[in-house]
């Protein structure tokens, strides 16, 4: 050997590819690939992270305590059982590393959040894809391809990238099918935009299910993105576990600050929700309107669409098409959808503008 040489199963990953915001020639564009809220930060959060920046010499909290009792205060949790991560990444990853490792099995379904792929192979677990139904989640078959070997479980709900909803019943039935052995991790990153009679259940089975982690972010809703903050919730020996391999001093003090301030600011999430809610609906008819042309939205819940591109416009020409335009969307092919573009809710202007453009390239070509 002449030089150290990293384990085969690191070497199978494919790097993470963050949404771009540039065009090909270096162009700026407007980042409608990345799932952000385009009405940006509440003004508490903005107030709370100047005021923490006045001491940058310390380390924060290292337990988040504040931020705990925020969060527990808001969903009706122990504050005790609430763990916390740059992003919920990090959870993400340090529960496939507490949980699985070679020759064992993370499961997920196709066209599942690309970091669970990532967080199977950074630890040695073989990934294993379960079938959709139609892009959205089939129960049956991720519980047809539980082995003996499986250890953890992953959902996205609503899912990224396709937007799609598992109702209430289902999540239940999935829980109840699999094995007290295996970690079910349910990654609600979107949750915020449901309205209440959406709600899969997820935290209600993490607070008695020992075997059920819930994960959540700030970087969508709340306008966090920037500052890396994420949260999950689970029985007190998964918590505990996860705390023995998370990064120390993981959520800095103003994102900490800014967190609990988010929380507090439930004006902000409900006028983000509803305009949300407002242009999303607005763009899938839009979008309906062009199916003679071969284009399709894919029913979402979250705070972008995934667009299908079936007919004379492809999904690469419609996001160079939009390039031009000054938008930069999420073309998937390398999560199996060369035919799709993901394109995250906009302000007003920037959705009808979206909309003009898919349609003016459609009716072209």
């Amino acid at each position: 050997m002449t030089k150290p040489v990293p384990k085969d199963w690191i070497l199978g990953i494919s790097p993470y590819v963050p949404g771009k915001s540039a065009a090909d020639d270096g162009r700026p564009l407007i980042k409608l690939s990345a799932n952000e809220n385009p009405l940006g930060t509440s003004p508490a959060a903005r107030a709370a992270v100047m005021a923490a920046s006045a001491d940058l010499a310390t380390y924060p909290d290292p337990g988040a305590n504040l931020l705990r009792e925020a969060i527990g205060q808001a969903h009706g949790l122990d504050p005790a059982r609430i763990i916390y991560g740059t992003g919920s990444d990090e959870l993400l990853h340090i529960a496939a590393s507490a949980y699985a490792g070679p020759g064992d099995e993370i499961l997920y379904v196709r066209y599942g959040f690309s970091v669970y792929d990532i967080a199977a192979r950074r630890v040695g677990a073989t990934p294993v894809i379960a079938p959709d139904a139609d892009y959205a989640t089939d129960v049956d078959a991720l519980l047809a391809c539980v082995t003996d070997r499986t250890k953890v479980v992953f959902l996205a709900n609503p899912n990224n990238p396709t937007g799609t909803m598992t109702p209430r019943a289902d999540i239940a039935r999935l829980h109840a099918g699999l094995r007290p052995d295996i970690l079910f991790v349910l990654d609600q990153a979107y949750a915020e935009y449901l309205d209440a009679n959406e709600d899969d259940g997820g935290l209600d089975l993490a607070r008695t299910a020992s075997n059920v982690l819930v994960t959540r972010t700030f970087s969508k809703i709340f306008g966090l993105a920037a500052e890396r903050i994420g949260w999950g919730y689970a029985s007190a020996d998964v918590i505990d576990a996860l705390h023995r391999i998370r990064a120390p001093f993981n959520v800095t003090t103003m994102g900490q600050a800014a967190a609990v301030a988010a929380i507090g600011d439930t004006d902000w999430t409900d006028l983000s929700r509803a305009h949300n809610a407002r242009w999303r609906d607005w763009l899938a008819g839009e979008i309906a309107a062009l199916s003679n042309h071969g284009l399709r939205a894919v029913p979402s819940k979250a705070n972008f669409l995934l667009v299908l591109f079936d007919g004379k416009l492809t999904a690469e020409a419609a996001m160079k098409g939009l390039w031009d335009e000054g938008f930069a969307t999420r073309w998937l092919p390398g999560q199996g959808l060369p035919n799709g573009l993901r394109i995250t809710i906009g302000t007003k202007e920037q959705t009808r503008a979206v909309a003009a453009k898919l349609r003016a390239m459609a009716e072209a070509a």
